[in-house]
């Protein structure tokens, strides 16, 4: 599969799946980042760590760009499957993050919202046209498991709803954009001027500006500038970001990835006080709320 034999291998304990990841160093000082899966679905997964490569390699594969790493090799048997990349080691990996390399993950976004596949309607999911299938429609329905996150009361839940609907509804899901969909710190690095995205198995085609709304807010977790400052006048994807987050984060936890939950959450406590400021809602009154 790659070119050279390793002759030294070094897990690397980061990302949110149970796929393996190694750094191995190769016969004469080069490296390699290797992703390995396999066919097992564990409870609560969407698709095995397998399929999950499978889906990165179709990328790899059609789009070669500046914003992606090089891939060095696949291999794909019943033993394994395995995913080689260049090792990106000596890049930078924010946080922190400046306003510079705020910008040149926006010009990578950009880029990979410009690009266009013969074909990829076929070949990559499109994005539900219907933006109240899910989030606050969802939360809606059942407000339970958002309620005992303890963000909001019932009350305030009740003021908001139809705001926050109404929104979801204006906002426009669908498009003829590549979309990465995953977009945050665990999943970017910057090489010089030119910002790399990993981690593809959730390209999706969609809108691209709400690709880029999804990522504001881990952002600004990690001090980067608050949502509205990137997306000045987008009340209805903050009602649609913060809904996706509403409808998941207090759900119970996916053995198979269980480090979600948490991420989802803090996710939310940003992305919720964006829509209430995009939109006017009251403020948030739950014990759990953020400052």
């Amino acid at each position: 599969m790659l070119r050279k034999p390793p002759v030294s291998w070094k897990r690397i304990e980061r990302g949110y799946t149970p796929a393996q990841r190694w750094v191995v160093t190769l016969d004469g000082g080069s490296s390699a980042f290797l992703k390995m899966g396999d066919d097992i679905l564990r409870p609560g997964a969407a698709h095995t760590t397998a399929d999950g490569l499978r889906k990165e390699y179709r990328v790899y594969s059609q789009l070669g760009a500046s914003f992606l790493p090089d891939m060095l090799g696949w291999m794909d048997e019943p033993a394994a499957t395995i995913l080689a990349l260049e090792d990106l080691s000596g890049a930078f990996w924010p946080p922190p993050w400046s306003q510079p390399h705020v910008d040149t993950v926006l010009e990578a976004l950009t880029a990979l919202h410009a690009t266009r596949l013969p074909g990829a309607a076929s070949v990559y999911e499109n994005i539900d046209a219907d933006p109240t299938s899910g989030g606050w429609n969802e939360v809606a329905r059942d407000p339970s498991s958002f309620l005992t996150l303890g963000i909001t009361s019932m009350d305030w839940l009740e003021r908001a709803l139809p705001e926050l609907l109404l929104a979801c509804g204006k906002a426009r899901i669908n498009g003829d954009d590549l979309c990465h969909f995953d977009v945050r710190s665990d999943n970017i690095c910057i090489r010089g001027e030119q910002a790399i995205l990993i981690d593809w198995n959730w390209m999706a085609i969609g809108n691209g500006q709400l690709d880029t709304a999804f990522w504001l807010p881990s952002l600004a977790i990690e001090g980067g500038p608050p949502p509205e400052r990137t997306m000045p006048t987008a009340p209805d994807l903050a009602a649609v970001v913060s809904g996706f987050f509403a409808a998941r984060a207090g759900l119970p936890v996916i053995p198979a990835l269980p480090l979600v939950r948490d991420i989802q959450l803090a996710q939310l406590r940003t992305a919720l006080p964006w829509a209430v400021r995009a939109l006017g809602l009251p403020p948030l009154d739950g014990p759990n709320a953020p400052a």
